[in-house]
């Protein structure tokens, strides 16, 4: 276990690095010039100096790289109107509009993606499964075919046309829930979660779909295999058999695909963010592209795609803590 902890750890390092390489030559070695960027459209030659030397856009490329790193890992300073501001590490940078820190906006805004994520996978873990097990209980008859109809209208819709429906059908038509807006857990708990009903299954009934389908399928493998029959040959139920023996075969899959997902949700949370005005990491990440705020955009890419490796490693263990079938090499 230590061994492959180890070697994980390894090649998650070397997956970061490549990804931080990757990113960093597409936004600043890209044609383009980022000092003007940072300087504004209003700059003269002058203050574009200073801005050229205060992002040491003069030293060779991978003195520039190095630095880069160097700020994710120790901190870095940098100098602004008011003096010398210290970038606590991780550090990506200071905000083009503003000279804020870019690990404070993304700070501020971490909370509001991070309950959309948490309150969207709960969503699609119960819908999905419950729905694949109900499928697996009823095949062969109608309500089979329904489901399986409903699944794959799920898996087609985007999430833009499901949020307005249901913004639509329950705020609008209904009038059973108000129109989102977002209100922070710790300011009051029970608003917060009345808010985010409607983006949590949104977001849900998206991934519920393919939830559904992934545990029908592995129900259905587990129900044809040796020992399965051989429980039916002594008259075991089938509804036991479903939900005792081919329900504890579907979990694995489950659980793996769960914790990948939940690392690669925070890039599909963005339609959904800006639909319902939530102030997350997908709303700044728009906003930053609007405005060419190359800091905070490769902040954000870098802080997603270390989530999405961290997941995958995730869900490596939890595949083989859900299957002792499955060694861990």
């Amino acid at each position: 276990m230590t061994g492959y902890f180890l070697r994980r750890a390894l090649g998650a390092l070397a997956v970061v690095l490549v990804l931080s390489i990757v990113v960093y030559a597409t936004f600043y070695l890209a044609p383009g010039d980022p000092a003007r960027l940072a300087c504004g459209p209003r700059c003269n030659p002058e203050q574009l100096r200073q801005v050229r030397e205060q992002l040491s856009l003069d030293d060779p490329v991978y003195l520039q790289y190095w630095h880069f790193l160097q700020g994710i890992v120790v901190g870095h300073d940098y100098s602004t109107g008011t003096g010398v501001l210290h970038c606590e590490a991780p550090c990506f940078g200071l905000s083009y509009q503003n000279d804020q820190q870019v690990t404070d906006l993304i700070t501020q805004r971490l909370p509001a993606t991070a309950s959309l994520a948490a309150g969207a996978m709960a969503v699609w873990l119960l819908l999905g499964t419950g729905t694949g097990l109900l499928s697996t209980l009823r095949r062969g008859r109608a309500t089979e075919r329904v489901l399986t109809w409903l699944t794959l209208a799920g898996t087609a819709t985007p999430v833009f046309i499901s949020g307005l429906a249901l913004l639509m059908l329950f705020c609008a038509y209904l009038e059973w829930l108000p129109f989102p807006t977002y209100v922070p857990l710790g300011d009051d708990p029970e608003q917060w979660a009345w808010n985010m009903l409607l983006p949590w299954f949104a977001l849900g009934l998206l991934e519920s779909a393919k939830y559904a389908r992934l545990t029908r399928s592995s129900m259905l493998e587990t129900l044809a295999e040796d020992h399965i029959r051989t429980f039916r040959a002594y008259g075991v139920s089938e509804r036991r058999l479903v939900v005792r023996h081919a329900l504890r075969g579907a979990v694995a899959p489950v659980v793996a695909l769960t914790a990948a997902d939940f690392g690669s949700i925070f890039g599909h949370a963005v339609l959904t963010e800006m639909m319902f005005g939530l102030p997350g990491i997908g709303q700044l990440l728009v906003n930053a592209t609007r405005t060419i705020d190359l800091p905070v955009v490769v902040a954000v890419v870098m802080v997603t795609g270390i989530t999405v490796v961290i997941a995958n490693i995730v869900a490596d263990v939890l595949y083989a803590v859900a299957d002792r079938r499955v060694a861990l090499r």
